[in-house]
């Protein structure tokens, strides 16, 4: 089967990329990653930031290439696609930082002494790499949570050698970051295997139930990513599959708030939601805004930017679709109310109207409320004693906000802590779409928004996922890491209880 690039403005079919990964070439794939992982730990922290640097100097040279590209396939605008490249690039180097200053391997010592248990052996433990990880480019950020994304350079930056399932939506533009990363790692001699690229289906389902593969970086659907965790059950060893899913990323608007700035807050929203024809997975699904005048003014001018916004194209036919039926069966329903509708859809490709509708509190209780990716929110109205009851029936969610005055304090703080149980990230008097690359950042949240909320896939903490802890008791100082020696290898360790910084 052949892989086909589609220009999602026209739905029409622009040149073919590659054929379909078969499972031999999947076997082979996953056999050179194997081989490369012990040769790609041994070379140690300092080449591993040698190599990131090297893949985002590549991929910066290659920019306007990876932007033309980018445009054609996605239907993405040009500066977005700058934007997120430039992004692409920072975290790469981002993770190069990390790998050098060290402390996310939490190497720690406690040296052999007397304890109120008896006498202590000398015990040494520390982070390794988990081995070869598989990682899955999303539709909706084709470079920052794609072949050269996230998921990939925290892979790379925590030794890990990685194999990226293409994704459908741009493979070609798939195929050019694999290979402006595979001319980096080449050009600093990086152990053969290190990295790899499948396409198809198939190939995804075979690539995570190879042998080889220890773990899975996944950015998608709910459906794609409960058929590949039913595919990883199925193995003899089950590896850990780290998912980001679906989130609703619920707003909630003060009393207050809405009195003080309805209008600034409905085009905030507004913004929010249309950007990028609301497909990020950050998008406010759901807003909450109570009820009475202020609130009739807000929505008022939210339907209005909304009403007046133009048609979107979505980057392909099964977003396009899914657009569709989710938002026709919640316009539908029988205490819903279409708030305001964008231009319609006309002309070739992919295209959807934004819509804005309100629905009320019972819908939510009821559980009727899901992730509609695309430009469309669904705002509640709430009277204060029903808040609580509201949340309640929320999903879990990758980002939670609140907006709020300065003299609502005992209020925000109530609702914090309600939210707290909610979502990953908490935002005040903001917009949760755009989400910084940081060391402090969190991005995952309570199912269904990812698959486990202990862990991050954006900032320096996503390196986590694809390590595991190891504990050497008694060891001769020639087989232990050099991190863990007693030389000071200048990173931060914990010595006997003492965080002791690096040199």
């Amino acid at each position: 089967m052949t892989i086909i690039s589609i220009d999602p403005s026209t739905g029409t079919e622009v040149e073919t990329v590659a054929e379909e990964t078969t499972s031999s070439q999947v076997d082979e794939i996953c056999r050179r990653a194997a081989v490369a992982a012990p040769a790609y730990d041994a070379r140690g922290r300092g080449f591993r930031a040698t190599l990131l640097r090297a893949i985002a100097d590549e991929l910066e040279r290659r920019r306007e290439r990876i932007v033309q590209i980018g445009v054609r396939e996605t239907a993405l605008a040009e500066q977005r696609l700058n934007g997120e490249l430039t992004r692409t690039v920072y975290q790469a180097r981002m993770f190069a930082d990390l790998v050098e200053e060290g402390s996310f391997l939490e190497a720690t010592i406690d040296h052999a002494q007397d304890t109120p248990m008896g006498p202590g052996p000398d015990l040494r433990r520390m982070l390794v790499p988990l081995g070869p990880v598989a990682v899955f480019g999303a539709s909706n950020f084709p470079l920052a949570f794609s072949v050269p994304g996230g998921d990939t350079m925290s892979a790379l930056a925590a030794g890990c050698p990685v194999v990226v399932k293409a994704h459908s939506s741009h493979p070609a533009l798939s195929q050019l970051t694999y290979d402006a990363m595979t001319t980096a790692a080449a050009s600093v001699s990086a152990p053969d295997g290190l990295l790899g690229l499948v396409f198809g289906l198939g190939g995804g389902i075979d690539l995570v139930t190879h042998p080889a593969i220890k773990a899975v970086g996944f950015t998608g659907s709910l459906a794609g990513g409960r058929a590949l965790m039913d595919a990883i059950a199925r193995r003899p060893d089950p590896i850990p599959f780290y998912g980001e899913l679906s989130s609703v990323n619920p707003i909630v608007i003060s009393p207050g708030a809405v009195a003080a700035r309805a209008d600034q807050i409905a085009e905030g929203l507004a913004g929010s939601v249309l950007g990028s024809a609301g497909q990020l997975c950050t998008k406010p699904g759901l807003v909450l805004v109570p009820t009475g005048r202020h609130g009739d003014r807000l929505v008022e001018l939210a339907g209005e930017l909304v009403g007046s916004a133009p048609a979107a194209t979505l980057l392909n036919g099964r977003i396009s679709e899914a657009y569709d039926k989710i938002s026709s069966a919640l316009a539908n329903g029988s205490d819903a109310r279409l708030v305001a509708e964008g231009q319609a859809a006309s002309g070739p490709g992919y295209m959807v109207s934004p819509r804005l509708l309100e629905i009320s509190p019972s819908s939510i209780s009821s559980g009727a409320v899901e992730e509609c990716f695309g430009p469309l929110t669904l705002i509640c109205r709430y009277r204060p004693d029903e808040l609580t009851s509201i949340l309640d029936g929320v999903p879990g969610s990758l980002t939670a906000t609140v907006h709020a005055e300065g003299d609502e304090s005992e209020w925000t703080t109530e609702l914090s802590r309600l939210l707290r149980d909610k979502a990953g990230r908490l935002l005040y008097n903001g917009y949760p779409t755009g989400v910084l690359v940081s060391w402090a950042q969190h991005h995952g949240g309570p199912w269904p928004a990812a698959t486990t909320s202990l862990h991050t896939s954006v900032g320096t903490t996503a390196a986590r996922r694809f390590q595991r802890p190891v504990t050497w008791q008694s060891a001769p100082d020639i087989v232990l890491p050099v991190e863990l020696r007693d030389a000071d290898p200048g990173i931060p360790r914990r010595i006997d209880g003492v965080l002791v910084p690096g040199s």
